[in-house]
């Protein structure tokens, strides 16, 4: 379990495909901490470490997990957000993020409004968002500001959106979208309970 606060940026340094699958080889100021089979978040898609090498380390994505995330769009150089798992007895300062990506969504709009940046983001998965619940973007646990048929927005503050890959993204770029767990349960008990 994770919960969206971004620890740190990563960077990918090595793509190779084998098979379906792609292992990327990434360097992050943590990698000295990182153990071999330890769930860790990339842009909120949970992936483990399959293999360390001095100040690099290397995850495996399976074809599911490219279908799924934007994980495909990367190249090497690509700035990664990253989380390790939430510790039981820590504080959780975000919320509650499985690193699930349930789908991607893509960036509409970016505003700045002089001291906050507001992103507009669309889907075409049949997810619920409200306003004032929590949504996770690229592993980031932010707030819907706005919630509207298959779209959303999320107001950024200036430290989220320098410490983060934010920052970076620009209008048609792809972001990993994971939908709140319990907003997600709700929407299932109501769609089989009616």
């Amino acid at each position: 379990m994770f919960t969206g606060i971004i620890e740190s940026i990563g960077e990918v340094v090595r793509i190779e495909k084998k098979g379906s699958n792609i292992d990327f080889t990434l360097k992050c100021p943590f990698t000295q901490e990182l153990k071999i089979d330890q769930s860790l978040a990339h842009n909120g898609t949970c992936l483990t470490v399959v293999a360390i090498d001095g100040e690099e380390y290397t995850v495996t994505a399976i074809n599911e997990t490219l279908k799924k995330t934007n994980l495909g769009t990367w190249e090497v150089d690509t700035k990664v957000n990253l989380e390790r798992c939430t510790q039981m007895n820590g504080r959780l300062d975000g919320h509650i993020v499985q690193g699930h990506v349930d789908t991607i969504g893509i960036v509409k709009s970016i505003e700045d409004k002089e001291g906050s940046f507001v992103f507009s983001i669309g889907y075409d998965a049949n997810f619920v968002t409200v306003p004032q619940g929590s949504i996770t973007v690229n592993g980031i646990s932010l707030t819907v500001a706005y919630s509207g048929e298959k779209e959303f927005s999320v107001a950024i503050i200036p430290y989220t959106y320098e410490m983060t890959n934010m920052h970076q993204l620009a209008v048609g770029d792809q972001v990993n979208l994971e939908f709140d767990i319990i907003g997600k349960y709700v929407a299932k008990l109501m769609s089989v309970h009616g």
